[in-house]
C-alpha cells in the first residue's frame, strides 16, 4: 500500500512539473506565429548577402539571441526614445547614414557604460582615442560621458573611416577593430568585403548585432515588445548654464541652481568629481533639469 502511494504521488508530481513546464515554455500564440525570417537585409543602404549560408546564420543567431534578450531589448528600446532625438541629428549634420545610432546601441545599450578594457560612455571611448578626437579627459571632467560631444567625436572617426574603406559596414567592423585591424585582414587574407573575411568572433559577429537590433527596433511589436507612450522614457526639458571659471564645491552649487547634486550628476554624468577645474579658453555647458523632479 505504501507503495502504490509512492506511485501515485510520484506521478502526480511528474504530471505537475510536467504542466509547469509547458506552462513556462508555452509562448504567446500571436508570438509564435510570426515570422522572423529576414528575406532582405541592408546596412547604410548596403546589402547584406543573405544568399551565403554562413551571413544568414549568422545573423539568425543575433535575430535569436537579441529577440529573447527581453528585459534588455526593452530597456534599449525604452531608453531609445529619450536618446535618438539628441543622436539622430547630429548623425545628419556629419553625413553619417542614420543607422549608425544602432551602432551606438550595441555599443553601451544607451547608457554610460564602462568596459573591463576601460572604454566609456555611449560611444565607448578608449581615454587615449578620446583625447585623438577632442573629448577632454581630466581629474574632474570625462567627456566621453557626454552623448552630445561623444557623439560628435564618434561622427570624426566614422568619417574618417569611410574615407578608407569606401563601405560603411567596414565602417561599423573597423570601429570595433579598428581601421589598422581591418586593413591587415584584408591584405592577409587577399579579400575586401566585410562578409568574405575571416575576423574574431567579436568583430565577426558586430556587424550582425547591428542588424538584429535595426531590425527588432524597427519593427518592435512584431516582435512582441509593444509599449505604450507614458511607458517609453521621454526627453528630459533642461535649461543650459555656462560655465568658465572653476567651481570648488559642485554639492552646493548644484543646490543655488535649485536641484540637488543627484540631478546635477544624472544629467552631467561628465562631471566626474565634486569639483569643476576649468581649462583655459573653455566653457561648459551644464545641464539644469526643469522638469521631473518636483514632489507632488
Amino acid at each position: 500500500m505504501k507503495k502504490t502511494y509512492k506511485k501515485i504521488a510520484l506521478i502526480v508530481g511528474v504530471v505537475a512539473l510536467s504542466a509547469g513546464f509547458y506552462q513556462f515554455t508555452t509562448v504567446d500564440k500571436s508570438a509564435s506565429e510570426t515570422n522572423f525570417y529576414i528575406k532582405n537585409a541592408d546596412f547604410c543602404g548596403e546589402r547584406v548577402p543573405l544568399e551565403i549560408i554562413d551571413v544568414k546564420e549568422r545573423l539568425d543567431r543575433e535575430m535569436m539571441v537579441n529577440i529573447n534578450l527581453h528585459s534588455a531589448t526593452s530597456l534599449i528600446i525604452k531608453r531609445a526614445n529619450r536618446h535618438f532625438v539628441d543622436i539622430e541629428p547630429i548623425l545628419k549634420r556629419n553625413g553619417i547614414p542614420n543607422d549608425f545610432k544602432y551602432l551606438c546601441v550595441i555599443e553601451s545599450a544607451l547608457t554610460n557604460a564602462t568596459s573591463t578594457a576601460g572604454a566609456k560612455g555611449f560611444w565607448q571611448f578608449m581615454p587615449e582615442t578620446a583625447k585623438e578626437y577632442n573629448l577632454e579627459v581630466s581629474s574632474t571632467v570625462d567627456e566621453r560621458y557626454d552623448v552630445i560631444k561623444a557623439t560628435e567625436a564618434a561622427c570624426v572617426y566614422l568619417k574618417r573611416a569611410y574615407a578608407k574603406f569606401g563601405s560603411w559596414t567596414l565602417v561599423a567592423a573597423a570601429y570595433n577593430r579598428g581601421m589598422a585591424g581591418v586593413e591587415r585582414q584584408q591584405i592577409a587574407q587577399g579579400v575586401t568585403d566585410y562578409y568574405d573575411l575571416y575576423l574574431t568572433e567579436e568583430t565577426s559577429r558586430y556587424v550582425f548585432r547591428i542588424l538584429a537590433l535595426k531590425e527588432i527596433m524597427t519593427n518592435a511589436d512584431k516582435y512582441g515588445y509593444v509599449f505604450g507612450k507614458d511607458e517609453l522614457y521621454q526627453p528630459v526639458k533642461t535649461k543650459t548654464v555656462a560655465v568658465n571659471s572653476n567651481i570648488d564645491d559642485l554639492q552646493k552649487w548644484a543646490l543655488d541652481q535649485g536641484i540637488n547634486y543627484k540631478l546635477l550628476k544624472l544629467y552631467n554624468p561628465w562631471l566626474i568629481d565634486t569639483s569643476l577645474i576649468v581649462q583655459q579658453n573653455k566653457t561648459y555647458n551644464i545641464q539644469i533639469p526643469t522638469e521631473g523632479f518636483k514632489r507632488k
